[in-house]
């Protein structure tokens, strides 16, 4: 493989790995907090797949430039400034209500299930082979939370109403996971990864259809054009801060 389509594969991957830790991150917050013990249990697991599978998308990334000690997985999650995380905005987008978080876990499972489809015919065979054994266990998440859609959506006033409110707001930032990065036209042509477009097209028929059965209407109107990934909204840098503190501690420490 050429250099540039290695430096543009292993950003790509980052870029990925980087929505998981950070969904992962706010996941976590909600140990203790759920709305009951059950899903107190379920949501914590669940979380810890995400952090998981950002483990195994930075180590394919260092692997492609050949253990790059920056690409670390420990050197990517804490040492790196927030400036530098290429996650989309929704992951970093606080809690809220249980109907927010339980929708975007929601909306990124579904989009998670299409690019896993496709990334398991990846020209890169350790890429391949990562998305078929994160997409099994992506099979859990996306059946957990369609549940909840809706569980919430059919369920009172009150829960659709959450609902509604929540997909207003999330359902634009969602089709940040689908923006064309630099050098992603280059990898698609080359097999390594899938076109933007094409999962966009499969994830919107694929959650319009779950959404509507659930009696939440879509947003109306031209949504904007979402912004790429280097750009992130005000609640990023204090829950990087937070990630980092322990890291940065025992740094201090040994010093």
């Amino acid at each position: 493989m050429k250099a540039e389509l290695r430096e543009a594969l292993a950003n790509y991957l980052t870029a990925i790995g980087d929505d998981e830790l950070i969904l992962a991150h706010r996941d976590s917050e909600w140990a203790g907090h759920a709305p009951i013990l059950e899903e107190d249990i379920g949501f914590a697991n669940l979380a810890l797949d995400e952090l998981g599978h950002a483990s195994i998308w930075y180590r394919l990334a260092a692997e492609l430039l050949d253990e790059d000690p920056d690409r670390h997985p420990d050197a990517l999650v804490f040492t790196r400034p927030a400036s530098e995380f290429r996650n989309v905005q929704m992951v970093e987008l606080p809690n809220g209500d249980w109907a927010f978080s339980m929708l975007r876990q929601y909306l990124f499972d579904a989009s998670e299930q299409v690019r896993l489809s496709a990334l398991a015919a990846s020209k890169h065979p350790e890429l391949a082979q990562a998305a078929v054994k994160i997409r099994t266990e992506e099979l859990y998440h996306i059946r957990h939370t369609s549940a909840w859609v809706r569980r919430l959506g059919l369920g009172t006033q009150q829960s659709n109403r959450k609902m509604q409110t929540a997909l207003d707001l999330l359902y634009p930032r969602a089709l940040q996971l689908f923006t064309e990065e630099t050098g992603e036209a280059e990898l698609a042509s080359a097999g390594l990864v899938p076109r933007p477009d094409r999962l966009l097209a499969s994830w919107a028929s694929q959650v319009s259809e779950e959404l509507i059965a659930s009696e939440l209407r879509l947003p109306d109107g031209n949504l904007s054009t979402p912004a790429g990934r280097n750009a992130h909204t005000s609640h990023l840098e204090p829950l990087v801060a937070e990630l980092q503190q322990v890291a940065r501690l025992e740094a201090e420490i040994a010093w």
